[in-house]
């Protein structure tokens, strides 16, 4: 268990050589590339292991057999495929690797900072655009496609998208134009393993007769066995002159290709499906590599070639965060704890019930818990006309689908003055391994100008809950509570006698040289740490949580600044629109602060994707990076020997 196992690309390689048919030969590609696969997101730590083996018999036919002219380059390529889901990112590295399409390398470095990214990103070649974010697949190839046409480029687009992707409204909006403008160049394979990222497809949002639905918009609809390589063989091959664009329903089981990943091991009772996302544990690993070894062997046999060789590598040790603060669970408690309160509280929720904290509440209340689905403007509209009939929504999802998707619907909600509970988890820079789509730093500039609406920002388990508490029961207004996911290492305790207080934040360590204020456990954290180390160059550093994001008591932000020479606001979010812009224009102002050296740090440009600790340190917002802008900021220079830091 202290080993990760993969097939290096000579091996490989001689795979790609076997003299047999086509099948026989993808079939043994794919289960060599579901191996892989298996190592990177092992090695990661986290990565989408159902949605990446139930697509790669398709993924591996389509590059095998079916592409023509494949270019890295949208611009050069004739065929090409790209995933709308984007969750199978790394079964299509796998197979891109297999082929030499990639360097080889980087089969070590899925989800690290200058590797390959969680989800597909255009700066990765053969990735043509950017998804992760749902919905958005065949839009986009349709746009590839007139343009293509307009240069007089030929050639096919294949678009991947997931079942439950076909909850979100963009999808059937860009079928009908699709079809009426004539786009036959593309063809649309759903991968319908039945099982979205929680649970079965069919108890969240039945998709029914799928065949004519589609048809109805136009489409030419086929259906097939995304498992049968025959079948795939004979179905995918693009009709020459044909105007309708195509769409082909693979029918796929999620985690193909180890027994107990397959959602068809699940029983008729379980609830959520396990292998969704994030890496396997150790036992689970090896069991699962020595069944799919024990099957590329298998088939390597019935061909009379030699045995499939491993090439074995140190497994790095796990990185326990002890005594860390867990938010979600925090949260989780006082849902439940306010849902026995008030028995008008409802609570729905997109798809992500386990990661936003909702179990709890699902199973001690399942009459008062909604699932959605993959449909936040759905999703929010529904709340919006519950809270109009005496309800009071708590309405979940990632921070990054929350507060973006239906942020037309949020504003109507607001607009109809009642009160509504939004819940974004998942919010910042961390974690960084899946990439700018699920790193939410834009929320709070996309909500900031909502009427009626209070933004907060815990940071830590204590102040999670009485967040909570304020939320449902100490203000009239609709609240947007803006979580942290990952475990997070708080070096403060909030004084025992913290209680929220509106526009009021709380010093939990002072100073008298410089001001850190921010919200949230992960840049309070850097800045407790970076006023020691700004300490051992003679340099006081006061450190301020201030949940409240768009909310300020002036007087209270007066008296927490005054007289200190610096003033730095943090924004786990991008400077832009954030928290620190808005505690800046209200000390514009105060003409007696006038003089005072000022400065945001936070997020300038994309977020990069990679480890947590290499991306705080990539944005220089690591507290050895922020006790360095703090010095360059005062003018002083760090003491001997701590020129580094």
């Amino acid at each position: 268990m202290n080993e990760l196992a993969y097939i290096a690309k000579d091996e490989l390689d001689r795979l790609l050589c076997l003299r047999t048919v086509q099948e026989k030969q993808i079939e043994v590609f794919a289960a060599a590339c579901r191996l892989n696969t298996l190592y990177m997101i092992a090695r990661a730590g986290s990565g989408h292991i159902g949605s990446s083996f139930s697509s790669l018999d398709i993924v591996c036919t389509l590059y095998l057999d079916i592409l023509q002219g494949v270019q890295g380059d949208l611009l050069k390529t004739h065929d090409f495929f790209i995933s709308s889901k984007g969750h199978d990112a790394p079964g299509k590295y796998a197979v891109l690797l297999g082929l030499g399409l990639l360097d080889f390398e980087l089969i070590h470095q899925l989800r690290r900072l200058g590797g390959l990214p969680g989800h597909p990103d255009v700066g990765t070649p053969h990735m043509y655009t950017n998804t992760g974010s749902l919905g958005m697949g065949i839009s986009k190839a349709r746009g590839m496609a007139i343009a293509r046409r307009r240069r007089g480029q030929p050639g096919h687009i294949f678009v991947m998208t997931g079942d439950g992707e076909l909850q979100e409204g963009q999808f059937w909006e860009s079928l009908q134009p699709t079809a009426n403008q004539g786009i036959g160049e593309i063809t649309v394979l759903v991968d319908h393993n039945k099982v979205q990222s929680d649970t079965w497809v069919s108890r969240v949002s039945d998709l029914g007769d799928l065949v004519r639905k589609v048809s109805a918009f136009g489409w030419e609809v086929h259906r097939c066995d995304g498992h049968d390589i025959q079948q795939l063989l004979a179905i995918l091959p693009p009709k020459p002159g044909n105007p309708r664009p195509r769409f082909i329903i693979c029918d796929t089981i999620k985690g193909r290709g180890v027994s107990f990943m397959e959602h068809t091991a699940m029983a008729p009772t379980e609830r959520l499906y396990r292998y969704h996302s994030g890496a396997p544990s150790p036992e689970d690993y090896e069991r699962a590599v020595a069944e799919l070894h024990e099957k590329i062997n298998g088939l390597l046999k019935q061909l009379n070639a030699g045995e499939v060789k491993l090439t074995r590598v140190p497994r790095s040790p796990a990185r326990p965060v002890e005594g860390a603060q867990k938010l979600i669970a925090a949260y989780s408690e006082a849902l439940v704890e306010e849902g026995a309160k008030n028995p008008n509280l409802v609570v729905l929720d997109a798809d992500l019930v386990k990661d936003t904290g909702c179990l709890a509440f699902e199973a001690k209340y399942p009459d008062r818990f909604f699932e959605c689905g993959i449909a936040e403007q759905d999703m929010v509209s529904q709340a919006g006309g519950m809270a109009l009939a005496g309800m009071l929504p708590v309405v979940h999802s990632f921070a990054c689908f929350l507060s973006d998707r239906p942020n037309e619907q949020i504003y109507n909600n607001a607009s109809e003055l009642t009160k509504i509970v939004y819940v974004g988890s998942l919010a910042g820079l961390l974690p960084a391994g899946p990439g700018h789509s699920h790193q939410c730093v834009r929320d709070i500039a996309a909500l900031m100008g909502l009427p009626n609406t209070v933004m907060l920002e815990p940071c830590c388990e204590r102040e999670t809950r009485m967040a909570m508490e304020y939320a449902c029961r100490g203000t009239q207004e609709s609240v947007y509570l803006r979580l942290v996911s990952i475990p997070v290492q708080v070096p403060f305790t909030l004084p025992s006698d913290y209680r929220l207080r509106e526009g009021r934040g709380v010093v939990v360590r002072d100073g008298s040289d410089l001001v850190f204020i921010g919200a949230g456990p992960v840049l309070l954290a850097e800045a407790f740490k970076a006023a020691a180390l700004l300490e051992q160059d003679g340099i006081s550093a006061r450190v301020v949580n201030f949940p409240w994001l768009n909310r300020v008591d002036p007087a209270w932000l007066h008296d927490c600044v005054a007289g200190f020479p610096a003033l730095i606001t943090l924004d786990n979010h991008y400077v832009a629109g954030g928290q620190g812009q808005f505690l800046l224009a209200e000390l514009a102002q105060m003409e007696r602060l006038q003089g005072q050296r000022r400065a945001s740090f936070g997020i300038t440009e994309i977020p990069r994707c990679g480890l947590n600790d290499e991306v705080l340190r990539a944005h220089e917002l690591d507290a050895v990076s922020l006790a360095r802008r703090a010095r360059a900021l005062l003018g002083v220079q760090a003491a001997e020997g701590r020129a580094a830091a």
